[in-house]
């Protein structure tokens, strides 16, 4: 039998919620299951419960747990998770990740926070909005490593799911050595590089 077989989800084991996302809010479910497919390991996931971030996960959308989508890290790839990442330095960015094709456009879209019952969001081409994000906070020195944790994958109007980011503070982690933050940094930055490139093109 090989290692690498499909996993499944043991109720009869204690379950770490953070990786438990319910989606009974969400109206346009297989739409909201396609789009976040596309920020599968392209955005790192955050656990505060375990103080831990995934950077090497599936998502599993199983049928006996209803209307939820399960975070699954890879179990052969535990170099992959990184620990002792505190709450502290995890902040919301109030920027929104919005799927282009819902507006008519390509890619992926940006937008400032959105909010239900509100007017329809402002939206920015996803690739110059964030290189502009990341030159703002490079020239005040500090950096932009976006994450997402359970509760940011909503859905406006019932119509348009979006991803809320979270962002993590990687120099708030004082107990961490110079080594271990910049390692942090560097792994969150790789992925997000991943995502700039294929912005334009991912499509759900």
């Amino acid at each position: 039998m090989s290692g690498m077989e499909h996993q499944e989800v043991d109720l009869a084991r204690p379950q770490n919620q953070d990786l438990i996302w319910d989606l009974d809010s969400i109206a346009r479910r297989e739409l909201a299951e396609r789009f976040i497919r596309l920020f599968e390991n392209r955005l790192c996931v955050y656990s505060e419960s375990v103080r831990q971030l995934y950077t090497n996960y599936n998502l599993h959308f199983p049928t006996d747990l209803g209307r939820k989508m399960v975070v699954l890290p890879n179990p052969y790839a535990f170099h992959d998770t990184l620990h002792g990442i505190d709450a502290f330095a995890i902040r919301r960015t109030g920027l929104c990740v919005l799927p282009g094709v819902v507006l008519g456009k390509p890619g992926l879209l940006l937008a400032s926070e959105i909010k239900d019952g509100g007017p329809a969001p402002k939206t920015m081409a996803f690739k110059p909005a964030l290189a502009q994000i990341i030159s703002n906070q490079k020239k005040i020195g500090d950096v932009f490593l976006p994450i997402m944790m359970k509760g940011d994958l909503r859905e406006f109007d019932q119509q348009m799911p979006y991803i809320h980011l979270h962002r993590l503070q990687v120099q708030k982690l004082e107990h961490l050595s110079t080594f271990e933050r910049d390692d942090i940094q560097q792994t969150i930055t790789r992925k997000l590089l991943v995502l700039y490139r294929q912005a334009d093109s991912l499509i759900c």
